[in-house]
């Protein structure tokens, strides 16, 4: 009995030696092999951390982060309004009682759950086991802010020195030819499509052909690095990524209100802002 009361307690998470034995009573009864209790220790005020929760920085002031962005991801300011990055969770159902010679088959029931984990399978095409992954989320946001940079890049820089703004850049090769900065180029359209799309493409399965998840989540960082600044220290490293993803934010911030622009006015960036200085 003093077996079975034992692991029955061990079970419900507290092991008794020996359930069964009356010493306990005994020896509280003649206060024998008691001991007066220490005094508490004093409390003493622990250092303050580092950095709260309350101290960490978010995309809009007072707003509270989901669980899913806890932070550790660089440049992570806890935007998720939609919730897209939350991890997902499966149902698992049993089979259904397919029984011909029953009026009513019983649906399968429950049995478990099922986490997607965001993990690279070997494979260039579908790079990812989740779609909507986190990771997959930041390889995304690098490469179009890659591409934004570029893009704000050359729309001030080919209106600056061309004075034709970056919407209407495509209505000038349709009438004078293929050109850039006003060089002119010994291919035509046709062909500059052909080797636009060939070019990318080989580059867009490079990418993905690379199975590194820290390569994946920055892709090309260990590629073009001519200065060598990504051997240096992890510390700088990490700078160099944070920086990195705050400006293809702004960049993609930037392109947009160069759409708006565009579609509204009907003028470039530079002409624009010239506007109100008139």
């Amino acid at each position: 009995m003093a077996t079975t009361a034992a692991a029955t307690s061990y079970f419900f998470g507290t092991r008794l030696g020996n359930a069964a034995s009356n010493s306990g009573k005994v020896k509280a009864l003649f206060n024998l092999g008691t001991k007066k209790a220490p005094p508490p220790p004093k409390k003493t005020k622990s250092p303050p951390s580092l950095k709260s929760d309350s101290d960490r920085l978010v995309w809009f002031p007072g707003a509270q982060p989901p669980e899913w962005l806890d932070g550790t991801m660089i440049g992570d300011r806890g935007f998720d309004p939609f919730g897209l990055a939350k991890p997902a969770e499966y149902l698992q159902f049993d089979l259904d009682s397919l029984d011909q010679n029953l009026a009513k088959n019983e649906a399968g029931q429950i049995i478990g759950t099922r986490v997607e984990t965001t993990e690279i399978k070997s494979t260039p095409f579908q790079p990812y086991t989740e779609v909507f992954g986190l990771q997959r989320f930041r390889e995304c946001e690098v490469i179009h802010g890659r591409w934004a940079m570029l893009g704000s890049l050359g729309a001030l820089a080919v209106e600056a020195l061309t004075g034709v703004s970056w919407q209407d850049a495509g209505k000038v090769e349709l009438v004078e030819g293929s050109s850039y900065l006003g060089l002119t180029l010994p291919f035509s359209l046709t062909q500059l499509i052909w080797i636009e799309v060939l070019l990318i493409g080989y580059i867009e399965f490079q990418r993905n052909s690379e199975l590194d998840p820290e390569k994946r989540l920055y892709p090309g960082g260990q590629f073009f690095d001519p200065l060598g600044l990504t051997s240096k220290s992890p510390e700088e490293t990490n700078r160099l990524k944070l920086a990195e993803v705050k400006h293809s934010r702004l960049a993609m911030v930037a392109f947009l209100i160069f759409g708006i622009i565009a579609a509204t006015t009907g003028k470039g960036p530079i002409a624009f802002v010239s506007t109100f200085n008139k």
